[in-house]
């Protein structure tokens, strides 16, 4: 165990843990004072089983668990993505198993943490042959680095033949033509779609055992005249109301018809239109509407949704200090609330960011969110599954906001920001970010925002860019700003 700290110690603190990961376990390949430093050894250590006391509300109970899924979420999903990195020095079948136990455990597990364990299991999967890696082919030993890769003895033997359809697949020209022939799309006799749904039955099922967050947005459900009638009551009181005490007394009826009498929340915020309030008490409203115990996806993300949200999605001046303070404040106690409740929405907007919803955007992810939350948030943004950027929103909104980014030079400053914070990117945020620069380098050829987005990319995430170095610098040369240059430059000497 005291072999790995530091490598322990690179995925708790550090800005670039995959990167700097690896370095480490390179160098501590190359030394020869360091045996006990093996892939093997690593991945012992993360599987080693152990007692985990679980609470309950009836009472505790203790389970058998992984020593890895002990570690906070952060520090899982941070091993898990650098395994997925480094695959190619772990033995796959270990990989895999490790993976599927976290996914297929009892329990909640942390949203990223989830799906760093399907990347990596989708990185070495086997397909259609798992059945293979089932038999006992080990004697029970360390397997060597050597024999991760090894083509099994019965697949060589097959590949002997010189009549194969490729050397390492071991199935004649006549035995697919024998599937394949006098078989079209609809026919009653086409297998394909067979082959399909047994496929697609693995997929749903591995769906069903790592479904990831997924946050319904809310309809309106009917309500009773009791309750519209109270609603409609609120409604006009806060909007004559004068005082900060008597707004604040507003705010404990709104929670109290909400959230204590079992109906839809979401429906009664829509007929109390708390957005129609002015900023100062749309500020108290927020400040009065949490007591801190409820649950963080929950009330206080329609809090802002209900309240924030509306108002921000229409901005095309600062905001008010008294509207972006209490925000701040809000948001400072429910993060996720924050991402899926606002954050989400407003980038999402159909018309796209403009400058005044950036610098609330950005000045809430500098001083509310931590930089393992930023990175998990901004690759929630870049992810092309629709699913995975879910948002929480009143109906009566939902046409202001778009499925996907509206690239705007707004948006650009924004991903600046967010990379002048120093947060760590994954592969797969980079990857997304590099494909939209080819595409809307001609769009923003002019665009200085644009220039210095991507000056800021080339400076900050230059240790994963050198396999895009001929794609940006194509990207690059298209633009002609006064930062130009000093990019082209930069991308030279990767």
């Amino acid at each position: 165990m005291e072999a790995w700290v530091p490598l322990f110690d690179i995925f708790i603190n550090s800005p670039s843990p995959d990167f700097e990961a690896s370095l480490w376990l390179r160098q501590s390949f190359n030394a020869s004072s360091t045996p006990t430093i093996t892939t093997g050894s690593f991945l012992s250590l993360l599987t080693k089983p152990c007692n985990a006391v679980v609470a309950e509300s009836s009472s505790p109970r203790s389970k058998r668990v992984m020593w890895v899924q002990t570690l906070p979420s952060l520090v899982q999903s941070r091993i898990l993505s650098f395994l997925a990195l480094e695959k190619q020095r772990f033995c796959s079948r270990d990989l895999s198993r490790l993976a599927r136990n976290i996914l297929s455990g009892d329990g909640e597990v942390e949203f990223w943490v989830k799906r760093a364990a399907r990347n990596l299991l989708d990185q070495v999967s086997e397909s259609s042959f798992e059945w293979i890696s089932s038999l006992s082919l080990d004697s029970g030993g360390e397997r060597v680095t050597e024999e991760f890769q090894a083509v099994p003895d019965w697949l060589k033997d097959a590949a002997g033949d010189s009549d194969l359809l490729l050397p390492w697949l071991p199935v004649s020209p006549d035995e697919l033509n024998s599937r394949t022939n006098f078989v079209g799309c609809g026919e009653p006799g086409n297998h394909s779609d067979e082959l399909v749904a047994d496929a697609g039955d693995g997929e749903e099922r591995m769906d069903e055992m790592v479904e990831e967050i997924e946050i319904v947005q809310s309809k309106y459900a009917p309500l009773d005249a009791e309750v519209q009638n109270m609603a409609a009551t609120l409604k006009s009181q806060i909007l004559t109301s004068e005082s900060s005490s008597k707004t604040g007394d507003l705010a404990a009826q709104i929670r109290e018809l909400c959230l204590q009498r079992g109906v839809d929340s979401f429906a009664i915020l829509g007929l109390i239109e708390p957005w129609e309030a002015d900023d100062e008490a749309a500020s108290i409203l927020i400040s009065h509407l949490s007591d801190g115990s409820e649950e963080e996806l929950g009330w206080p993300s329609q809090v802002l949704c209900s309240i924030i949200l509306p108002k921000l999605l229409v901005l095309e001046e600062p905001a008010s200090r008294v509207l972006v303070t209490a925000t701040i404040e809000y948001c400072k106690l429910h993060q996720r609330a924050a991402v899926y409740g606002l954050l989400v929405p407003l980038v999402l907007r159909r018309e796209g960011i403009n400058n005044p919803i950036c610098d609330v955007v950005a000045r809430i992810i500098r001083e509310c969110l931590h930089p393992a939350h930023v990175s998990a948030f901004f690759q929630k943004l870049l992810c092309e599954e629709e699913h995975v950027r879910s948002f929480i929103c009143l109906p009566c909104f939902q046409y202001l906001i778009s499925n996907e980014l509206v690239w705007t030079e707004s948006l650009f400053n924004l991903l600046q920001n967010i990379l002048n914070y120093d947060v760590h990117l994954t592969l797969d945020s980079i990857h997304h970010l590099i494909h939209q620069v080819q595409e809307l380098a001609g769009a923003f050829s002019e665009s200085l925002k644009f220039g210095n987005f991507l000056l800021c990319l080339v400076t900050k995430c230059s240790p994963f860019l050198k396999s895009y170095k001929i794609s940006l610098s194509e990207a690059v040369e298209q633009t002609n700003t006064l930062v130009t240059k000093s990019i082209l430059s930069k991308l030279s000497v990767l």
